[in-house]
């Protein structure tokens, strides 16, 4: 496997074998260009900011009050689908986006291989788990409990409870997987298939980082560089291990116990965007984004994961034997 960011190029032979791509650089397979990357990243802005929700309200005003109200503050359960519907639609979104603008088919999108590891994934949930299990101990010792929602005496189940975690388990999977795609997917492939290089390889982790912190709206330093050193280590790993994968892993399993430690213990009406965190909020997310982090690369060297592509390959690789 290539070292970290020790990206070749495109353009001359990577070692001794035939040019090779990176995640981050497969928008060199297709139709390549400023001009397509930024009609795609317009157009998935368009869809996910106007198109989607536009046909979401339709939808909404025909079923009429029986639906509930949509709500994010408070928080109310068909507040919480209507986002997680949303975002989740990002995942189509860009999968039509990447086939209209740079012509490439939806596998790419997810990996260096042309398609969804699924034993990688279930592998990296399993990894997320042991990464926020020390973080949620190391919580438990830190002042005001390192911003987990973990005080207080267990909340009491009612049907709005129940609500919100039927929409938890069932949404937030593919609300997490949108997110993944729109940022670690789309606009990271944009920013690698248009500028060369280290600075295309470091842009291609760090513009995507900071436009997730910032879609989160109004936020406190410490909540903001949380979410940011998250969008970091989702872009490093999508680049180290070639594809979507472990971030999607991580983004899964953080909301799942975010939002499970909220209806346990927490209050759910301001859940969806906090604004303001406490410092001690740093130390336990370090642990578990780095901690995964390291977990990650480890287990993929270990599996000699697939982490670049032959520039002449224009269909999936066979799955090793």
């Amino acid at each position: 496997m290539s070292d970290a960011f020790n990206v070749p190029s495109a353009d001359g032979p990577a070692g001794e074998g035939a040019p090779e791509l990176r995640y981050h650089q497969l928008h060199r397979l297709g139709r390549g260009g400023r001009l397509r990357a930024l009609f795609g990243v317009a157009g998935m802005l368009a869809a996910l900011l106007i198109v989607v929700p536009g046909v979401l309200l339709g939808v909404y005003s025909a079923i009429g009050e029986p639906a509930g109200e949509i709500s994010t503050d408070p928080l109310t359960p068909i507040g919480l689908a209507f986002v997680n519907i949303t975002l989740a639609a990002a995942v189509p979104v860009v999968i039509l986006v990447t086939r209209v603008a740079q012509e490439l088919p939806a596998g790419w999108i997810v990996s260096v291989v042309g398609r969804f590891r699924w034993r990688w994934l279930l592998t990296c949930i399993g990894l997320a788990g042991v990464a926020l299990g020390a973080s949620l101990l190391l919580a438990l010792v830190l002042p005001d409990h390192g911003g987990a929602a973990i005080e207080g005496s267990a909340a009491e189940a009612t049907d709005r409870t129940i609500a919100f975690v039927v929409i938890v388990a069932l949404l937030m999977p593919l609300q997490a997987a949108g997110e993944e795609y729109a940022f670690r997917g789309y606009l990271t492939q944009a920013m690698g298939g248009v500028v060369p290089g280290r600075l295309g390889t470091a842009l291609a982790v760090v513009v995507p980082a900071v436009m997730f912190a910032l879609a989160h709206g109004t936020q406190d330093a410490p909540v903001f560089i949380d979410r940011l050193s998250f969008g970091l280590v989702a872009g490093v790993l999508v680049i180290l291990t070639g594809g979507l994968e472990a971030g999607i892993a991580l983004h899964v399993a953080n909301n799942g116990v975010f939002f499970g430690l909220t209806l346990a213990f927490g209050d759910i009406d301001q859940a969806l965007a906090p604004i303001a965190g406490t410092w001690w909020l740093l130390p336990s997310t370090l642990v578990q984004s780095l901690g995964f982090l390291g977990l990650v690369v480890w287990m993929a060297r270990r599996r000699h994961l697939d982490t670049s592509t032959e520039v002449v390959v224009l269909e999936p690789k066979r799955p090793r034997v």
